[in-house]
């Protein structure tokens, strides 16, 4: 076979020779320590060597117990003369006597150098030697073997447990030609590997040499190599075999070639970096720490394992959660404990890409296929609720509680992994936080109206990033706050890692943010400052987005199942033509497989945001902010420890107008998320503090500059009174009649937003206004009972008591509206119902679609208007109770009074037939209520001589004769009590005798000038005052009601307050003197006749 090896090296061979000698060679420190010259004394061979090799449980002796490791030799010893030196010497080559030269990865200088020379045994078939009498030349022969399952024997090719072993012909030959002694040592074990790594068959050169490197290593830990005398020279016959394994391990993965081997399109060492440790083909603690310690002398060694562990990402890219993803995560997070590697991964490209679509992100990272597996996967998603539409509840929830467990291993799993890279020092922690940034700052359009899914990252993907985050802020999170100034306030003025110039300001404008933030601030940012800010925006683009595209997906299933209700409905037109009616069929099929699509998909967002692991670290995160932000608008105040005073101080801080809204939008999103789908996670310190911020921004509105933001305020308290097993008044209703802090100020936060919301300045602010004032309703209930709210309610009224008229004056426009529109709707809704009826089998198709869809409206118009005529009555009762006085002055007296007259004559008044429709209960409608709650509130006002007499003047809607039908209707239904009939029916009597009254002094007035009539209302004015402006004299009542929902001169349309109007002393002259006039001429022209006071005492 030696005559067969071509005598000359050939170029690529030298080249090859040279990249084998950088990765694997260490030179020897001199011409005596080089491989050549470390085999000056060998035994010539007589026979074989046979190598003994590992089982089950370690290295088996097949004869003495005592022993670990046997052989068959034949001895025969004789001396080799040294080689010449030759050039290949410093490369760890030895060429002799023209032979091909063959790879030798020789030791470093001052490395332990292997006798050559021991002594040979019996023949095969003779007597086992003792270890006591083995040479170290035939233990390093049979060692070598074993490890390396090599052999020099042509006709022994399997060891005594089966495993098959290699034979090097070559090597075989080499020897004989050169006349060293047939056994096997570390000077030409290169040679020997490279022979047998050559010639495995369907086995990979790779898979053989991590299955040689674990024997050695396995060797080195577990086995007792020689005595204490000479473990040295045993010790480093096995560290250099360890080291040439290690080489050739990094050449099979760099130069596949060398083996014949065609190089791959994907790291070999990838496929090992998914298995077992244990396994032979996986890559050991061992095999990292060797390579480790290679990459800073060798690149090629960094190339192997950094474009491994990129094809590992790459791969996983294409999989899902259905997939078998896991070994590729456990893979990452066993290379994240090595601090080397991990600085080797963030110099590379493809950790963090200069620039990345965002679309792209989950792909085009090193990290991104790792946070993108996920059970919102679209696939996935339908594996976890197929057939959704026939699912009940308890399969969807089982399936939930399944999702929820694969998606919380995983994710301790991305935790563990950024928890090494974070800790790895200080350039892979700032990485860390750079691609973090990067997912939050590319993915500012998950948040928009219209959201093209393939610009923007997944939902998945951005929920595991949120709570990846949340988890890194808990270090810093504890119960008394201590760290929470570590959380800079001048963090976004010093470039920070988060984009916020394109964000809403919570209350700035773009150019006040700018000037702000273009004050860069000095000083560098610490750890917990840009956790802190990135968590924030991780919420806001991510479980926040999500939370909004499910609620949005709601809404549309609604619509598509009502669009396929009424597709249905056309089936009988294909019925009579087959392959239209299989189009149909199709096309059918097709929205409902959408349905279906969209219903798996909702099912798992909420699996995923209703984890109560994931949402419990949420509102720790969101109780942290809360406090930061109370802190930032009140400076001075340790709160907790210290209570905030309300109202906040006028000028506001500028770090916190220049905020981002959504600093507070994920507290209100999230937190409205819990409230509504499990309260019962709220910890009561977090309850203390979320009402506090609740009334804070509630009672000093101005702080915040979007009115719907501060909705979502109401919203939190609104779902926080829900009633909940074993709590009546929900997990805030108990908190909101305890706490100091809401005793004082709740209820005149509530009534200030009240008003405010009467503008939002939107085009749907008429129907949202409704809505947020039915959540303030439901407050103000709830804490009704509590006779502190109404003390300080009484206080407010006379102590602020423009702001009271105010709120009184909203709340009667809401029950006029709502009132007339609900009792509007019913009468629609009876014509209808009444022609449909009449006309059931003549009407026109097309005809009755119209009255059938206009009835539909109707229905929806009247059953949302009843809600809030239901609770604007049942307020207005509340109040008058309470505040009588305030709701009889001359501002409001009048409207109230005509606002109760029309209601009663439509409730009882000859076109009350008309609300008798079918299924009442649907709408909430309850007539019999609704009048007994009216009536509650006339006998409220009754010992109020200003709200007789305003009953008695309302010209359009006051009927004596429905009072006699109201106590009618009380007494048949048993409406009322006895007493409260009476008291109705004295009432009614009042209201009799007032008009009589109110008619004679009209008609003892006669004729009024036009110049003391009110220009608005044409009443006689009583205390007539000027409009600065445009000059006009207008009652002083009038304009104070006016200026209650039109702030400018009804004249000129001129700003106006009622502080700016002057009084018309004068006029007012006149007119008492007119009225003085009358009155005199008509007891001077009646005999008899004196001045009647209205007796006004119950009856």
């Amino acid at each position: 076979m030696a005559d067969s090896v071509p005598d000359a090296v050939s170029d690529a061979d030298k080249i090859r020779n040279k990249r084998l000698a950088k990765l694997g060679a260490r030179a020897p420190s001199s011409s005596n320590s080089n491989a050549g010259e470390s085999s000056s004394s060998v035994t010539a061979p007589q026979a074989t060597t046979q190598p003994i090799v590992e089982n089950e449980k370690g290295y088996e002796n097949q004869g003495d117990p005592d022993a670990k490791l046997q052989t068959s030799i034949q001895p025969g010893p004789q001396e080799i003369p040294k080689p010449a030196s030759n050039p290949f010497s410093q490369l760890g080559m030895r060429l002799s006597n023209g032979a091909a030269p063959r790879i030798s990865i020789s030791p470093a200088a001052g490395g332990t150098v292997t006798p050559q020379k021991r002594e040979r045994g019996e023949s095969e078939h003779s007597r086992l030697k003792s270890r006591e009498e083995e040479t170290l030349q035939e233990w390093e022969d049979r060692m070598l073997g074993a490890i390396f399952r090599l052999t020099l024997d042509p006709n022994v090719r399997h060891d005594t447990h089966g495993h098959p072993l290699h034979y090097v012909a070559n090597v075989r030959a080499g020897m004989e030609e050169e006349g060293f002694p047939v056994r096997f040592g570390t000077a030409m074990l290169d040679e020997a590997i490279l022979e047998a790594a050559s010639n495995l068959g369907k086995t990979t050169p790779l898979e053989y040499l991590l299955a040689c490197w674990k024997r050695v290593t396995r060797l080195l830990k577990t086995h007792k190599i020689g005595d204490e005398s000479d473990s040295g020279s045993k010790y480093g016959i096995i560290s250099e075999a360890k080291r040439i394994c290690m080489s050739y391990c990094i050449f099979a993965v760099t130069m596949p070639d060398m083996f014949g081997q065609e190089p791959s399109a994907t790291n070999p060492l990838t496929p090992h970096l998914l298995v077992e440790q244990e396994d032979d083909r996986g890559l050991c603690h061992d095999f990292f720490t060797e390579a480790i310690s290679r990459l800073s002398s060798d690149d090629t060694t960094k190339e192997a394992l950094v474009g491994a562990i990129e094809d590992l990402s790459r791969q996983l890219a294409k999989m899902s959660m259905n997939d078998n993803y896991k070994p590729y995560v456990l893979a990452f997070r066993t290379i994240s404990r090595y601090p080397a590697l991990v600085n080797a991964l963030i110099e590379s490209p493809f950790f963090l890409a200069a620039y990345v679509p965002p679309g792209t992100l989950e792909v085009a990272t090193l990290l991104g296929p790792f946070f993108q597996i996920s059970p919102l996967q679209g696939e996935v998603t339908t594996q976890y609720f197929s057939s959704p539409n026939t699912r009940d509840k308890g399969y969807i929830t089982n399936s939930q509680r399944a999702l929820r467990m694969t998606l919380e291993s995983h994710q301790t799993d991305l935790l563990d992994i950024v928890n090494h890279i974070v800790r790895t020092g200080k350039e892979a922690r700032d990485k860390m936080l750079d691609w973090f940034a990067l997912c939050v700052n590319s993915n500012h359009k998950r948040r928009a109206m219209q959201v093209d899914q393939k610009l923007v990252s997944s939902d998945g993907f951005m929920i595991n990033v949120t709570v990846c985050l949340d988890q890194l802020c808990e270090p810093f999170m504890d119960s008394t706050f201590s760290k929470i100034d570590r959380i800079d306030v001048d963090y976004l003025r010093r470039k920070p890692r988060v984009d916020i110039r394109e964000e809403t300001k919570l209350n700035a404008d773009q150019n006040a943010s700018d000037r702000f933030y273009n004050e860069i601030a000095e000083g560098t940012s610490n750890f917990i400052s840009e956790v802190f800010f990135l968590t924030l925006a991780a919420h806001h683009y991510g479980s926040e987005a999500a939370s909004s595209k499910l609620e949005q997906l709601e809404k549309d299933l609604k619509r598509m199942e009502k669009s396929v209700e009424d597709i249905e409905l056309e089936r009988h037109k294909f019925l009579s033509d087959p392959r239209r009616l299989r189009m149909f069929e199709d096309a059918v099929k097709k929205y409902k497989d959408q349905i279906d699509k969209g219903l798996s998909y909702k099912y798992a967002v909420q699996g995923v945001l209703l984890d109560e692991l994931t949402q419990t670290r949420s509102t720790q995160l969101l109780r942290y902010v809360i406090v930061w932000l109370l802190r930032l608008v009140a400076p001075g105040h340790d709160f907790p420890k210290q209570p905030l005073q309300l109202p906040l101080p006028e000028q506001q801080p500028e770090v916190f107008k220049c905020l981002p809204e959504y600093f507070l939008e994920d507290i209100v999103g999230n937190f409205k998320l819990i409230m509504r789908n499990m309260p019962h996670i709220i910890t009561s310190t977090q309850s203390d503090e979320l009402v506090m911020l609740c009334i804070t921004f509630l009672r000093s509105s101005e702080y915040i500059k979007n009115p719907y933001l501060k909705s979502g305020l109401v919203s939190i308290l609104f779902h926080g009174i829900w009633p909940i097993p074993n709590r009546a008044k929900g997990v805030l209703g108990d908190l909101l009649n305890s706490l100091p802090f809401a005793t004082d100020h709740l209820l005149h936060a509530l009534m200030k937003f009240y008003i405010e919301v009467e503008n939002t300045g939107t085009h749907t602010q008429f129907w949202d206004k409704f809505n947020i004032r039915y959540e303030i309703f439901q407050v103000i209930k709830c804490i009704w009972s509590n006779s502190i709210y109404r003390e300080h309610l009484s206080q407010e009224a006379t102590i602020n008591l423009d702001f009271f008229v105010r709120f009184v004056n909203l709340l009667l426009n809401d029950v006029t509206f709502v009132l007339d529109e609900s009792l509007s709707a019913f009468v629609e809704i009876h014509n209808l119902q009444q022609e449909l009826m009449a006309a059931s089998s003549t009407m026109e198709s097309t005809l009755r679609t119209e009255k059938e869809e206009a009835l539909a409206a109707a229905k929806g118009k009247a059953k949302s208007y009843m809600q809030l005529t239901n609770e604007t009555v049942a307020m207005l009762k509340l109040f008058t109770e309470a505040l009588a006085d305030s709701f009889t002055m001359p501002e409001i007296v009048q409207r109230l009074a005509d606002m109760l007259d029309y209601n009663l004559d439509v409730m009882v008044g000859p076109k009350n037939t008309n609300l008798n429709i079918e299924d009442r209960q649907d709408y909430g409608f309850n007539p019999r209520a609704l009048l007994s709650e009216i009536v509650d509130v006339y006998l409220n006002l009754k010992d109020k001589e200003n709200f007789v007499f305003a009953v008695a003047r309302d010209g359009r809607s006051y009927k004596p004769g429905n009072f006699e039908k109201a106590t009618a209707l009380m007494k048949r239904h048993s409406l009322k009590s006895a007493q409260d009939i009476a008291a109705w029916t004295s009432l009614g009597e009042k209201f009799k005798r007032a008009k009589e009254v109110d008619d004679q002094a009209e008609e003892d007035l006669g004729e009024v000038p036009d110049e003391f009539l009110d220009p608005l209302m044409f009443t006689l004015m009583e205390d007539p005052v000027i409009l600065p402006t445009s000059r006009t004299s207008v009652d002083r009542s009038t304009i104070r009601s006016h200026l209650l929902s039109d702030p400018n001169d009804p004249f000129n349309r001129a700003p106006l307050k009622i502080e700016d109007v002057i009084p018309d002393t004068e006029l007012r002259a006149r007119i008492q003197a007119f009225k003085a006039e009358k009155k005199g001429k008509k007891i001077a022209d009646t005999p008899g006749v004196t001045e009647e006071v209205m007796d006004t005492t119950a009856g």
